[in-house]
């Protein structure tokens, strides 16, 4: 095993994190990004990147719903991340995916299935870590809701800390690989509307945020708490106060689009 640790996606918000907890453990990140010069959809650059790279961490994203793109986004980029790490003698991949994305039915979930599907059907070793909500999906919802209503879905989560998710992909990509690892999730459940509202009135912000209606199979699913995990696993520690209180409620981290991604 060697010094250097790949983040596909690093220049995003949970991206970031995994770099930094790359950097604390004493060891050496490899952004993968467009920035970068490196395209996780094209593979441009990406061969070179993984020069001498033990492990892979995939946490690249893509901003939509649309079942097709987004699927299109998630396998394309996670096959060409494959070939690469295979040319490149890559030790072992892992995924940053989503708990219940097989049983709450969107577009973007569908992309991350598809992206679990080939991680899985790859031929390097592999860890998928499911996780819930970060507790950061609070101020992207806010942010990105304009008007003087916030429209949150019916949802409950047991958010956790994107830190802590962050520092727990360090902690496996340093292990063997081990196919599914237990979800981790955050110490409480929580509906999201009630998230929003509170990180609004720490902002000092006196909009009404107003929980949509749980109407269709998807949005039930989601209200009846299909987004919790369903088994034992890691737990953070950091409650959603804490982290406001630590954050003093950050507004929305903007980056370049993932590496690939198209706008």
């Amino acid at each position: 095993m060697n010094d250097r640790l790949a983040v596909a996606g690093g220049t995003g918000l949970i991206g970031r994190l995994v770099v930094d907890a790359i950097r604390a453990a004493g060891r050496e990140p490899v952004v993968v990004a467009r920035s970068a010069g490196v395209d996780v959809l094209t593979g441009a650059g990406l061969d070179a990147a993984l020069t001498g790279v033990d492990a892979v961490i995939d946490v690249v994203n893509v901003g939509t719903q649309r079942r097709r793109r987004a699927v299109d986004f998630f396998g394309t980029a996670a096959a060409t991340l494959a070939r690469a790490e295979r040319r490149a003698g890559v030790r072992h991949h892992v995924a940053l995916s989503i708990v219940g994305i097989d049983r709450v039915d969107t577009g973007y979930y569908a992309g991350k299935l598809r992206q679990e599907e080939v991680v899985t059907r790859g031929e390097v070793p592999w860890t998928i870590l499911r996780a819930t909500q970060f507790h950061e999906f609070a101020g992207q919802l806010l942010d990105l809701l304009p008007g003087p209503a916030a429209i949150v879905p019916n949802m409950l989560s047991r958010p956790v800390a994107a830190r802590e998710v962050a520092e727990h992909l360090v902690a496996l990509a340093g292990g063997p690989a081990i196919g599914r690892a237990p979800e981790i999730a955050g110490p409480e459940e929580r509906r999201m509307a009630d998230l929003v509202r509170r990180l609004a009135r720490s902002r000092g912000s006196h909009r009404a945020v107003w929980e949509l209606p749980a109407l269709g199979t998807a949005a039930t699913a989601a209200a009846r708490g299909a987004l919790l995990p369903s088994g034992p696993g890691p737990r953070g520690t950091e409650t959603f106060e804490q982290w406001l209180a630590r954050t003093r409620g950050p507004q929305l981290i903007r980056s370049e689009p993932a590496a690939g991604e198209r706008r």
